[in-house]
């Protein structure tokens, strides 16, 4: 439940040891590179960085010694090398330095995950918002009736506050190498050109200088990774709100065996977006604890910079979750018309109200129109009369029934509706555009 879609492969423990092994063969290639170690070196380290040689699980026990898990993978690494190359593996870095890069290429491999994940979410709500744009259904504020909308504007909504945050979503890019006390003093003058070109291995960037402990870029993930999942929480929460049997709105149609109770043969939970909820639910407090480890001390924190390891790995793992889910969920999702405009005429035309006092307020004048219309909605209410019954004897012959019927209409009460659809769906289409031509660099330069 917690590890659902592919982001689980991405943040595990064989993914770790996979890009600490990277982060290793990436500092061996820089080095020679840069000519402080034999190129044959290098490249026997790197040969030897192949996760399949090392048990994950017995570097994770021994790291308890060394209060990181880079040291005996380093140990190990060195026996796996032997020979006069053994001599140049982990040369010039410190354990930060390949745990910090590990993490950033952890945490863009796990981000790329969530971003395909959340533009097939925004593709489907993309649809959903041009289907729908004229199924009327009624709005909510605080929970309760306010005006009519269209089901697709609110799929609209949706699509623009998952494909904002999905934007945010980018890991930090920085390789980290600033040796024992972010100097790099045993490399020498070489230090920057072997900095430089293990930024160039990994596809990252060059800092200005280490960041061991300026831990803004993992800040930053934290807060990208939990308005993700807020707005996970946003969009699920709405179609569980709108699944309720009272509502009846919409359904997950996940087929048999989905969605049903323990206890209850007759229910049909919205299963996909309560897991996704419950995902994104822990977001807010992984990233606080991420924030909370940005005051580290001096060049080495004691205790932050390690407590910052398991929930990044977790924080990656609910998000990803949590918008698989959510991915699921509108896959399966069924839209009801019919129930919607039946739960829009519950009121009779009491939602209205305000369009009425908005046509009689020349008039009238604003006060006095509202006066009249609120009475006439109360009348209504108490006595169960419809409402343009009760506002056409009110109104005396100053409307029509027929105008004041056609003031109800929720169909002729949208706004902007179609507009903001419009918009919505074009925003999603441009940033699926930028996304490509991004891809189509990346792809062009290695």
């Amino acid at each position: 439940m917690y590890a659902h879609g592919r982001v689980g492969a991405e943040v595990g423990d064989a993914a770790w040891l996979r890009a600490l092994l990277d982060a290793e063969a990436a500092l061996a290639r820089a080095c020679a590179r840069a000519g402080v170690i034999d190129a044959t070196h290098a490249e026997a380290i790197a040969a030897c960085c192949v996760p399949e040689r090392f048990d994950a699980g017995g570097i994770g026990q021994a790291a308890a010694a060394s209060g990181n898990p880079v040291v005996p993978l380093v140990r190990e690494l060195t026996g796996a090398v032997g020979g006069d190359a053994a001599r140049h593996v982990h040369y010039g870095a410190t354990s930060q330095d390949i745990m910090d890069t590990a993490a950033v290429l952890v945490s863009r491999r796990a981000s790329a995950v969530i971003r395909a994940d959340a533009d097939a979410v925004a593709d489907g709500l993309a649809a959903l918002a041009d289907r729908h744009r004229s199924t009327l259904m009624p709005g909510r504020t605080l929970l309760q009736q306010a005006l009519p909308t269209t089901f697709g504007l609110v799929a609209a909504g949706w699509l623009q506050t998952i494909g904002t945050a999905s934007r945010r979503v980018n890991a930090p890019a920085l390789a980290q190498l600033g040796g024992a006390a972010g100097t790099l003093a045993s490399l020498g003058d070489a230090g920057p050109c072997v900095t430089a070109a293990f930024a160039d291995e990994l596809g990252l960037a060059e800092p200005v200088l280490p960041w061991h402990t300026d831990r803004g870029p993992i800040a930053e993930l934290a807060g990208a990774l939990a308005r993700m999942c807020g707005a996970v929480r946003k969009i699920a929460g709405d179609i569980v709100l709108l699944a309720q049997t009272e509502v009846g709105e919409v359904v997950e149609a996940g087929g048999a065996g989905v969605g049903g109770s323990s206890t209850l043969p007759h229910k049909r939970n919205p299963v996909a977006a309560v897991s996704a909820r419950a995902c994104a639910g822990q977001a807010a407090g992984l990233a606080a604890t991420l924030y909370a480890a940005q005051a580290q001390e001096h060049q080495r924190a004691a205790g932050a910079w390690q407590s910052e390891w398991l929930p990044m790995a977790q924080l990656l793992r609910v998000t990803g979750s949590a918008v698989a889910w959510l991915r699921t969920s509108v896959e399966r999702l069924r839209v009801d018309p019919e129930r919607m405009r039946q739960n829009l005429d519950l009121t009779g035309g009491l939602p209205l109200a305000e369009r009425v006092t908005t046509d009689l307020t020349p008039d009238l004048g604003r006060l006095p129109a509202h006066d009249l219309v609120k009475a006439a909605c109360a009348e209504a209410v108490e006595s169960g009369r419809d409402l343009a019954d009760v506002l056409t004897q009110r109104l005396d012959g100053r409307r029509t029934a027929a105008r004041v019927a056609a003031l109800l209409d929720p169909a002729g009460y949208l706004g902007s509706a179609d507009l903001f659809i419009d918009r919505a769906i074009a925003a999603h289409r441009s940033r699926v555009a930028d996304e490509n031509e991004q891809l189509a660099e990346e792809t062009e330069h290695g």
